[in-house]
């Protein structure tokens, strides 16, 4: 390897240990080994942002925005509030986590669902007398499979559209992944409430 090969995996390396440690947030962890990988010469002057202007990056960064704005709006505690009084069983409460989570995901990115949505669990999960773990794991399963739907639910759908339109010269449109992905969202829910001892 060449000497700047082994600057660019030092610099990965150092990267992967600063985000091990846990001592600096993610975001500015990755901003830390841009500038380092400016400043060995790893990266151009004029390269360094371009990342910043990608379509993705606007579409998954506003769909976190949203997902952040709904959680403090407090509209989940209110919901949550309502329902615990009404819905006793665990598994009454999950099905109804992993479809809010599930549909949620196809509207916002699924990251940004999940995380609008993990207070409430806990909330449910502290009033059952239950363990959380029992309604976060299928959660996070929910929400994966309900990012499948739309096009800005899961980044790799924006990036599997960008790469179709480069071949084929048309994108996919926002719900072209609905029919697949809602059958699998479906079979992944009656899994879930099923099974979900299982996880």
């Amino acid at each position: 390897m060449t000497f700047q090969q082994w600057l660019s995996v030092a610099t990965l390396l150092g990267m992967m240990v600063l985000f091990i440690w846990g001592r600096f947030r993610y975001d500015v962890t990755a901003i830390i080994s841009l500038l380092v990988a400016l400043g060995l010469g790893l990266v151009k002057p004029e390269d360094a942002f371009t990342g910043f202007s990608d379509d993705i990056v606007i579409i998954v960064g506003s769909a976190l925005v949203i997902s952040a704005a709904v959680q403090h709006s407090g509209l989940i505690e209110d919901a949550v509030a309502f329902l615990s009084s009404r819905i006793k069983r665990v598994g009454s409460q999950l099905f109804l986590l992993t479809s809010c989570v599930g549909l949620a995901s196809g509207l916002v990115k699924n990251v940004g669902a999940l995380a609008m949505l993990m207070p409430a669990a806990t909330q449910f999960a502290r009033k059952s007398n239950a363990n959380p773990s029992a309604f976060l794991m299928p959660m996070s399963f929910a929400s994966l499979l309900g990012g499948l739907m739309t096009l800005v639910g899961t980044s790799p759908n924006i990036i599997v559209s960008r790469v179709r339109e480069d071949m084929v010269g048309e994108p996919f449109k926002m719900f072209d992944y609905l029919p697949t992905g809602l059958g699998l969202l479906i079979v992944g829910l009656l899994f879930l409430r099923l099974g979900y001892r299982l996880l």
